[in-house]
């Protein structure tokens, strides 16, 4: 067998089962040695029900002997009766209790993992479970590690369930003859001491010990790290042997004058990231540089003045910025401060009349426009700059990778400054960024308001509508925010309308009130947010929408209703659109439907302000693969590695990935050539793109 022998010839698969595999992305013979086992049941640490002890965390093999849903006055629950040949066990969810009574049936042979407890008997309270196939019930009684399989309900109707796939990987060990070309460069092998790649296969799938098995997993995690970030090392360094056409040789009169004239002082933070993209900027490689700035840090303070140094030497400078009402703010904060040096600050957005657009596009071609400020709208065919040496874009996880692309190719050869008001754990950071040079603003002004957060339930909302009443007849305004979850979009919509027919209906009456969701039209939404921004809104209504771009001093109140079913981060983000001036602001988090885990999550937002020490807690509760979008950024999903558990393994894997791009930047080498080639074909759609953020 070769690894790209296609699944359907490969013995005990054919056409019918390779159908089904093709559509979970396994194609090819490697491929389906990469299908791992999800977990495994060793023999040595399954104990008989009679031993358990009461405290201990254990794991046991059973069967389903008896089940139903107990029903008290309090509430109800599901209990399973299970048993071994050495006695009985209850198995009790008191959540989700009618879709668990689903998924079981007397008879069944299972696994139970849980912390035992004593209740009238001993008892698990909701453990993990796994349906085990009857000859997994056997097999467990001799003295193997046992694979269990990811599978779906179309695999399993081909055969292919856990008990499938574990025979289907016996013939491929046993009687067919194949082995894979190592892929990770032999000394990183030896000077790591992991083990070879045809070897980890065979004990990842049939390991012969605990020891075994953790060497072989090892192995995989760094490999699947190494390749990320060697796709980074690759990127980083086509970015690097870029060279500037447009070099810097002062940073001009304008920087000067508006740093004089800002009516505020600037942090040491501020001025350290300042020096930082100078030091970029004067370099004779072109600027790929990251600044993450919790909400409030005065990012916008740092583009302009760095855009100052680029116009004071003849250029242009561009911030692309992902909606109009952000661009709007960008442009207002940009111009103000500006005008002591005199920049010529334009706006470029899809809104806007053809004769003005036109204007403005022949100022940008002949350089009159040295600052320009824009949507997408600034990435069209029809935007010609003059000089561009500075591209400026921020929030850009909101953007395609070709949407950033169009931008930087408007320059020769421009600077890159990307800005985000989401703080990255340093872990996610390492993955999503890591080929970036990484600038931190991790101090807040001084003059900014402070915010309280509190928590409270339906009953208490009545007293924070008082609240809020009297603080708007004080001349304030306030947000009323609402979740909208992609899977439940349309319930969502509905309860946002509801809501706020309510309040304007019932509570506040006598306020001004207006809606603002996705769901409506760009100019819809700008019209009814520069009403919020200039005060002839009093309330306003909205899903998440005003996540990032709203800017209005004069709102200081913020309520999130359903709090518990947003993410950390988001609710730091949100929260962040208050308290923008003098006054301080309260973000008062609605719990709605309250349990001990999510009550935890939102003490931890109630308990701090510090947007880093945040998002590392989102990063634990709901681990990588939901935090910040990340399937936006293009990044292969993680099959094996996980970002937080591993993140040593991930440093080790992105010093050596590195080192050996530092050492052969095309991997020409004959012994990397298995290295460049699992590069190239495993993630060719990826390397379209190595000079591009």
């Amino acid at each position: 067998m070769q690894p790209d022998t296609p699944v359907t010839y490969v013995k005990g698969i054919g056409p019918k089962r390779a159908e089904v595999l093709e559509k979970t992305g396994i194609t090819t013979f490697l491929e389906l040695l990469y299908h791992f086992p999800r977990r495994y049941l060793d023999r040595r640490t399954i104990m008989p029900i009679a031993k358990l002890k009461i405290g201990s965390e254990a794991t046991i093999v059973a069967k389903v002997l008896s089940m139903n849903m107990v029903r008290t006055r309090k509430r109800s629950y599901f209990q399973l009766l299970v048993g071994d040949d050495s006695g009985q066990l209850r198995c009790v969810w008191f959540n989700g209790a009618k879709y668990i009574q689903k998924i079981f049936k007397p008879g069944d042979a299972v696994a139970m993992s849980g912390r035992v407890e004593f209740y009238g008997g001993l008892q698990f309270v909701h453990p993990d479970y796994d349906i085990l196939e009857s000859d997994d019930y056997a097999t467990l009684h001799t003295a193997r590690i046992i694979p269990l399989y990811p599978s779906s309900m179309e695999l399993k109707k081909v055969g292919l369930d856990s008990r499938g796939f574990r025979r289907q990987f016996h013939k491929i060990f046993e009687t067919l003859p194949w082995q894979v070309t190592e892929i990770i460069p032999r000394e990183i092998l030896e000077r790591l001491k992991f083990y070879d790649i045809n070897r980890a296969l065979r004990q990842i799938h049939f390991p012969d010990s605990a020891t075994e098995l953790d060497r072989a997993v090892r192995r995989f995690k760094f490999e699947e790290l190494f390749f990320l970030q060697l796709l980074l090392a690759v990127k980083r360094r086509s970015i690097k042997e870029v060279r500037k056409q447009l070099r810097y040789d002062r940073t001009g009169v304008h920087l000067k004058r508006i740093y004089e004239k800002l009516p505020f002082e600037l942090t040491d933070a501020q001025k350290r990231v300042i020096h930082e993209i100078w030091n970029d900027m004067k370099s004779e490689t072109v600027m790929n540089r990251l600044l993450q700035g919790d909400v409030g840090s005065g990012k916008t303070a740092v583009a302009l003045l760095c855009a100052s140094i680029a116009i004071g030497n003849g250029y242009q400078a561009a911030v692309m910025a992902p909606t109009e009402i952000l661009a709007e703010q960008h442009f207002r904060n940009l111009h103000q401060m500006g005008k002591p040096a005199g920049i010529t600050v334009r706006l470029l957005i899809g809104g806007q009349k053809r004769s003005e657009r036109e204007q403005i596009l022949a100022e940008i071609e002949n350089g009159v426009a040295e600052l320009i400020v824009g949507t997408h709208a600034i990435i069209q065919e029809s935007v010609a700059f003059q000089k561009l040496a500075l591209v400026i874009i921020d929030e850009q996880h909101r953007f395609g990778v070709l949407q950033r692309s169009q931008l930087i190719e408007k320059g020769i050869n421009p600077d890159v400054l990307v800005m985000t008001a989401t703080p990255i754990p340093r872990t996610l950071s390492m993955t999503l960024y890591g080929d970036m040079d990484v600038s931190v603003l991790d101090e807040l002004p001084a003059r900014k308001g402070k915010i309280t957060t509190r928590i409270v339930n339906i009953d208490q909302l009545d007293r924070v509508y008082e609240y809020i009443r009297g603080r708007i007849q004080r001349g304030e305004q306030a947000y009323i925010v609402y979740p909208l979850i992609e899977e439940s979009a349309k319930l969502d919509l509905q309860a946002a309308i509801q809501g706020f027919e309510y309040l304007r209906d019932r509570v506040f009456a006598d306020f001004r009130l207006a809606l603002v969701h996705g769901g409506m039209k760009t100019t819809e939404k700008d019209k009814i947010m520069h009403c919020f921004s200039n005060g002839t809104v009093d309330i306003l209504v909205s899903t998440t929408v005003i996540e990032v771009g709203v800017d209005n001093p004069n709102a200081t109140i913020m309520v999130i209703e359903n709090a518990e079913r947003f993410g950390l981060t988001q609710i730091h983000q949100l929260r962040g659109r208050i308290g923008r001036g003098e006054k301080n602001g309260v973000c008062v988090l609605v719990e709605r439907k309250r349990n001990e885990a999510s009550h935890q999550r939102l003490r931890i937002i109630s308990d701090t302000t510090d947007g880093f020490e945040i998002s590392e807690q989102d990063l634990k509760l709901r681990g990588p693969g939901e935090f910040y979008g990340t399937r936006q950024h293009g990044f292969p999903k993680m099959k094996i590695a996980d970002l937080l558990i591993d993140k040593e393994l991930l440093k080790l894997a992105r010093s050596e990935a590195f080192m050996l791009i530092k050492a052969d930047p095309h991997l020409r080498r004959a012994e990397y050539s298995g290295t460049r080639e699992h590069l190239v074909r495993k993630y060719s759609e990826y390397m379209n793109f190595v000079d591009v953020l």
